[in-house]
């Protein structure tokens, strides 16, 4: 009978690493490209009401979002408590939306124009009209 020596029983292949960075740089690239970050911060108290009917939007790419609220934070001092008109990053007059909405479609590709949403996202204890 042979003999087995201890050494040949404890030897075990161990697992290659050298394509383990390869993954962990194409699992880094995969969340950076499908990440959307909020880069608009916002600058108005915005409750919103409960919903009848919510649709879900597919593509949020193609959603302009318009809020309306009390300016926040360190935002009434200089800005007055009565409710404002928040597109992009600034204030706004009501006369300032259409045209703002009409440049961001421009943006769009053509042949995404059609299905352009447009989001108004008003306070819940807002009060509604066109003195803002």
């Amino acid at each position: 009978m042979g003999r087995f020596s201890k050494r040949d029983m404890f030897d075990t292949l161990e697992a290659s690493t050298t394509s383990l960075p390869d993954i962990v740089f194409i699992l880094l690239f995969f969340f950076m490209t499908v990440t959307v970050m909020k880069d608009v911060p916002l600058r108005v108290d915005n409750e919103l009401p409960t919903a009848a009917e919510v649709k879900k939007l597919e593509k949020k790419g193609r959603v302009i979002y318009v809020h309306i609220g009390r300016p926040n934070g360190s935002y009434p001092k200089s800005w007055g408590t009565e409710p404002r008109i928040q597109l992009n990053d600034k204030y706004a007059k009501v006369s300032e939306v259409g045209p703002y909405v009409i440049g961001r479609i421009s943006k769009i590709p053509v042949e995404s124009r059609r299905v352009v949403t447009v989001a108004l996202k008003g306070d819940k204890k807002g009060q509604y009209g066109t003195n803002l």
